[in-house]
């Protein structure tokens, strides 16, 4: 299985034919257009087994996959004490396994952005987390982690390896939190300013059966969007 993640930074009806050649039986695409409002006809015609949800038709978090795959969004919370967090997706698939698509998002929250609204989220969820794949935009490096937050990128980090999930680029190219070679992002799309703030993360059964991950290189995707996609094979 072929699982793909990749911000569109947005326009996803002009771009999404780009992605074609990858040949994924999931896409996770970040920043791209409720197919069910769109007056883009082939857009509307591939999107033909999807779930999405947003604030606006123009610009939301969607899971495509192939018509003969069977993806069921799961109701789980987004409600932390008096806070709504977003963007999270999670759905099972085939009922062989849970799938959370994350796009972090700043939410108007002063403290608790990005990476914060992820942390929320995992606190009300995380019995769920079990069999699970996580992928997206985690807006998070652990280059960033402020020393008096308790919920940094590498707290995150360790509270998933504790219930067994694991960084899958980590896993396989054995590099450290914060010390990645290969970015996912190329900030106003300036080669000069790399970040790697995208994401999988799998339970040890994904890791078990990782076959390949890769990401896009810029010249070949940064006149698309500033976010290089991640292509995750599993056995």
């Amino acid at each position: 299985m072929r699982i793909v993640s990749w911000n569109c930074n947005g326009a996803f009806r002009n771009k999404f034919e780009h992605i074609l050649h990858l040949n994924a039986d999931i896409y996770i695409i970040q920043e791209c257009e409720n197919p069910d409002e769109t007056n883009h006809k082939s857009y509307k015609e591939w999107a033909e087994n999807f779930i999405w949800i947003g604030d606006s038709k123009n610009k939301g978090l969607a899971i495509f996959t192939r018509k003969e795959n069977q993806i069921k969004k799961l109701n789980w919370s987004n409600e932390f004490k008096d806070h709504t967090v977003k963007y999270f997706l999670p759905c099972s698939v085939n009922n062989e396994f849970n799938l959370l698509a994350v796009w972090t998002h700043r939410n108007n929250s002063p403290i608790f952005g990005y990476i914060g609204q992820f942390w929320k989220y995992f606190q009300v969820n995380k019995s769920k987390f079990q069999n699970i794949l996580l992928a997206g935009d985690f807006n998070s490096n652990s280059i960033w982690d402020v020393w008096d937050r308790w919920w940094n990128h590498s707290d995150i980090v360790k509270d998933l390896e504790e219930l067994g999930i694991e960084s899958i680029y980590h896993k396989f190219t054995g590099e450290k939190q914060g010390n990645e070679t290969i970015p996912t992002l190329f900030f106003q799309r300036k080669i000069e300013r790399p970040y790697h703030i995208d994401y999988f993360f799998g339970s040890q059964s994904f890791q078990k059966k990782l076959r390949n991950i890769e990401i896009g290189r810029p010249e070949n995707w940064l006149s698309k969007s500033d976010h290089m996609p991640i292509i995750c094979e599993f056995h």
